[in-house]
């Protein structure tokens, strides 16, 4: 098939139609995360927990947090592997968990991995039987019975419960049941998860078809990524990208529609720009994340927020929600151009928004 050609603008509205912040808002929250298929989880309340910033940046105030705290209570959504999914999604993932532990051609440091879960067989069991007559649990109420203890440089050393549950996820043993306030609980994955099964390599093709829909446009092949993969296979169809290197995937839905955007700030872990390398082709953004920077090094703050507006990343919003005063505080509106006035009335709007949103009154630099 010939490669679509597209320019970056092409791209980049592409990009922005696919992740649901063009004019047109979705209508409901069930709608949003089914149609990106994921949430990533971040608890990180600088300004909003991000699940809860990125529902918030495409429904506007009318979104209620509660939503989500009660479809994951209810299992309408899933938290799986620090993501959270649709309950008929996990699907897709299960085959996989059932070949976890027969898994060949494993890297070392998995076979390392798969050996640890062995020689701690005796402690999965207890965890196992625990969940099943007492269950949902958190993780300071199960046993710790392992015979060998998780060694790390990090702060995961001799967290053995911790460390094995993750894994019992990979196995799909386990599932996240909710929360009880912060702390994470959890259950059989028998009485979470859909009994459905999808083949593994079918699962694959409808996930890559599934993020293309949410992306828009990615690549092919990518970096290995911690929580979702950021590029797609076979999915869609070829496309090549003026100024940029490469062959991309587009999902052909998205070709040739009218765009008509809107301003919006979005989490630092929105889809939209958490491919940096994306990010930075196609918007030609200059953006990190600096919360794990010493203070005098950051350049835009804390957990600045990106500025969308149109099919451009104009900006970063640096902003606290300060709830025991009861402020949204505003430290700065860096805008990588000067703003004009129906920007920057736009970008005020967005951020009295997210003020009423968080029911905090608004400190705005003088």
């Amino acid at each position: 098939m010939t490669a679509h050609q597209l320019t970056r603008r092409d791209a980049r509205r592409i990009a922005v139609r696919a992740q649901l912040l063009h004019r047109a808002r979705p209508a409901t929250m069930p709608e949003v995360v089914h149609h990106l298929t994921m949430l990533q989880v971040d608890q990180t309340a600088a300004v909003a927990p991000s699940a809860d910033l990125v529902l918030w940046s495409r429904l506007g105030s009318a979104y209620d947090p509660a939503e989500l705290a009660a479809a994951l209570a209810d299992h309408t959504l899933i938290e799986l592997r620090g993501r959270i999914l649709p309950r008929e999604d996990v699907a897709l993932y299960q085959a996989e968990m059932a070949g976890w532990a027969t898994r060949t051609g494993l890297r070392p440091w998995e076979e390392d991995v798969r050996e640890w879960v062995d020689a701690n067989d005796d402690c999965r069991r207890d965890i196992l039987r625990r969940l099943e007559t007492e269950g949902p649990l958190p993780v300071s109420e199960l046993p710790d019975t392992c015979a060998v203890r998780w060694k790390s440089s990090g702060w995961n050393d001799d967290r053995n419960v911790t460390k094995l549950l993750d894994f019992m996820v990979q196995r799909g043993e386990v599932a996240s049941a909710g929360r009880r306030g912060r702390e994470r609980l959890w259950d059989l994955a028998t009485r979470i998860y859909p009994d459905d099964m999808v083949p593994e390599e079918e699962a694959l093709r409808l996930r890559n078809e599934r993020r293309l829909r949410a992306l828009g446009i990615a690549r092919p092949r990518g970096p290995e990524c911690p929580v979702e993969p950021s590029d797609v296979g076979a999915a869609g169809e070829p496309a090549v990208v003026e100024g940029v290197k490469g062959v991309w995937r587009v999902d052909p839905a998205y070709l040739d529609q009218d765009f008509s955007g809107r301003a919006a700030l979005l989490s630092p872990l929105d889809r939209l720009v958490f491919d940096r390398k994306r990010m930075a082709e196609f918007f030609e953004f200059d953006y990190t994340l600096e919360m794990y920077k010493p203070a005098a090094r950051r350049r835009w703050g804390y957990y600045a927020l990106p500025i969308l507006y149109g099919d451009r990343l104009v900006g970063k919003l640096d902003a606290t929600a300060d709830r025991r005063a009861g402020m949204l505080r505003v430290d700065a509106v860096h805008e990588d151009a000067p703003f004009g006035k129906t920007l920057a009335a736009a970008v005020r709007r967005e951020i009295e928004d997210l003020a009423h949103w968080l029911h905090l009154d608004l400190d705005l630099p003088g």
